[in-house]
């Protein structure tokens, strides 16, 4: 899971795996594969970095294909 900033400044935790795609609208909006929409504080860069370190940390990039 990573931690995404809610626009109410709440943490909120998210499966980084469900994440279809994400929108600037122009607040950063999250569209999970369930259809539901998040918006949040977070940056685009800010989502990929964390989603990045979160696919190290399980070592998920040890079992892409190039």
């Amino acid at each position: 899971m990573i931690d995404v900033m809610r626009l109410d400044g709440k943490k909120y935790w998210v499966n980084p795996h469900m994440i279809e795609s994400m929108e600037c609208t122009p607040d950063l909006t999250l569209t999970m594969l369930s259809g539901n929409k998040i918006i949040v504080r977070n940056s685009p860069e800010d989502i990929i970095k964390k989603i990045i370190e979160y696919r190290n940390k399980i070592g998920i990039e040890r079992q892409e294909v190039l």
